[in-house]
């Protein structure tokens, strides 16, 4: 039966909070999880779980979600998909349209769940894992992962306009949370550059820290640039490349280190011994160190016979 937290007194419950093992278990996002247990969706060993924090035991306690049971992964899997368009970003679309999972059929038959959200009519950059510990820090506004995209508008862009965007993001962004009464909370402007100048379109590279549904697309259109076409690139490190829209695949150990690394900044700096900075190049040199000098012989303390 699942734990419940104890006080602050009490020693530390044994066991593994549940929504992470349902994260881990490739369920849904941390958050998500959260929300399936405490709407009842979950049960321990028979016993409805509603309230958090709870812990359990992953390696002996049975764990059903909507009476399913839950299978505890060990291994880590990490799937990049390029998203096509009127593709949902979903487990399963009760309309019958098409979502990222079912673009992906992973021979190891793990549970995959996606991380983020991408709109219906966007392509490109979609990750599929069953850690949830790390589709949280990817995801959560608190940690700021960057993603990249390139979006295609209608008409010419000129630096002048680069600005505004920039400055009408931040604006959107704390109207949003105005109208969502989440605490207002520093809002940081967006990296825009131009990538390509066409006859009748401009193509603009844009990093949010913080990717909110459609804001974009509505930035853009309220400054008179309607997009044509708009695809993800990148998530903090990692960029999409040699992979066709609809395709997926496994993420290189590279790769997936290279977002961790990213994603738990903390983790890879702490215990590192410091290296020393070079000298700089113009800095005279040193002279060389000169050997210690020697005590002399000291006189023999006896007095002679």
């Amino acid at each position: 039966m699942a734990r419940s937290a104890t006080t602050a007194k009490s020693p530390a419950p044994p066991g593994v909070r549940l929504q992470r093992v349902l994260a881990d278990a490739g369920v849904a996002a941390r958050r998500a999880c959260e929300e399936l247990i405490e709407q009842g969706h979950v049960r321990v060993n028979g016993v409805v779980v509603r309230r958090l924090p709870a812990f359990v035991d992953p390696d002996n306690d049975r764990i059903e979600v909507d009476g399913r049971p839950v299978r505890v992964s060990h291994r880590r899997l990490c799937i990049m998909v390029h998203k096509p368009e009127r593709t949902l970003v979903a487990d399963e679309d009760a309309s019958g349209r098409p979502t990222v999972t079912s673009i992906v059929d992973h021979p190891s038959g793990e549970r995959l769940f996606p991380v983020g959200r991408l709109d219906f009519d966007s392509t490109g950059l979609v990750l599929l894992m069953n850690d949830g510990e790390l589709a949280n820090r990817l995801t959560h506004p608190r940690y700021g992962m960057a993603k990249t995209y390139h979006v295609v508008v209608r008409g010419p862009v000129d630096e002048s306009a680069v600005d505004a965007i920039r400055h009408k993001a931040v604006l959107a962004a704390r109207r949003d949370d105005a109208d969502r009464g989440v605490a207002r909370r520093a809002s940081e402007a967006p990296e825009v550059r131009i990538v390509k100048r066409e006859p009748g379109r401009t193509t603009l590279e844009v990093t949010l820290r913080e990717a909110r549904n459609r804001q974009l697309r509505d930035v853009l259109k309220h400054l008179g640039m309607p997009v044509k076409k708009l695809t993800r690139v990148g998530i903090g490190p990692l960029r999409l490349s040699g992979l066709a829209v609809g395709r997926w695949r496994e993420l290189t150990r590279d790769e997936v280190r290279a977002l961790r690394d990213a994603a738990f900044p903390a983790r890879t700096t702490r215990g590192s011994p410091k290296k020393k900075a070079p000298p700089a190049a113009n800095a005279p040199a040193r002279p060389p160190a000169r050997p210690p000098a020697r005590n002399p012989a000291r006189p023999s303390a006896r007095r002679p016979s």
